[in-house]
């Protein structure tokens, strides 16, 4: 049974309806010195960047039924300034498995994924969020694919659809259907 905080349109499961997942790179970090990385802060860029995250999932129509988050701060903080552009909470799990993950471990870690859960996005690091998206996708709309073999920047966001439960996901399954990069603006002052 689907939890309080998940609607109709986030719920789904193996009645059929396609899946989504969302995959969201961190946005700009800062490179302190004498900080470990797991505990690097956002940059000035990074804290503009991760709201116009959050503003692109908002008008992709489908809030998420669960997000999985890299424990990095930067990751975290990302998720956080995104989150707040939603228009309801999701409920959020942080992954140790996410920080430092390939490609492999990723989909291992969505194999794992409650078939409740028809929309999941996935924050974490590259190169590994890169190699997932090229992986998956068998296809793409445009030259989406062509982009993120190309770059797959900080605060970039691919989503990927395809029919069927998460253990059943495999390369080459998914389309990718969309890629933004979303940007804030900067302070004019």
């Amino acid at each position: 049974m689907p939890s309080s905080t998940e609607t109709p349109e986030r719920a789904g499961s193996a009645d059929g309806r396609p899946r989504r997942l969302f995959v969201l790179r961190h946005a700009k970090s800062a490179w302190p010195e004498g900080v470990a990385d797991r505990d690097r802060p956002l940059g000035p860029r990074g804290l503009r960047d991760a709201p116009a995250a959050g503003g692109f999932l908002a008008e992709s129509g489908a809030l998420p039924g669960l997000a999985l988050c890299s424990p990095a701060r930067r990751a975290r903080r990302t998720w956080e300034l995104a989150a707040a552009e939603l228009d309801g909470p999701v409920p959020t799990r942080f992954d140790p498995r996410l920080y430092g993950a390939d490609a492999q471990e990723l989909l291992d870690v969505l194999h794992g994924v409650p078939d409740e859960v028809a929309t999941l996005l996935l924050v974490g690091h590259n190169p590994g969020l890169e190699d997932l998206i090229l992986l998956l996708a068998g296809r793409a709309a445009g030259d989406a694919l062509d982009r993120v073999r190309t770059k797959f920047p900080t605060s970039a966001i691919a989503v990927l659809t395809w029919s069927g439960t998460w253990a059943d996901l495999h390369a080459g399954e998914a389309l990718l259907t969309d890629l933004a990069i979303p940007r804030g603006a900067r302070d004019s002052s």
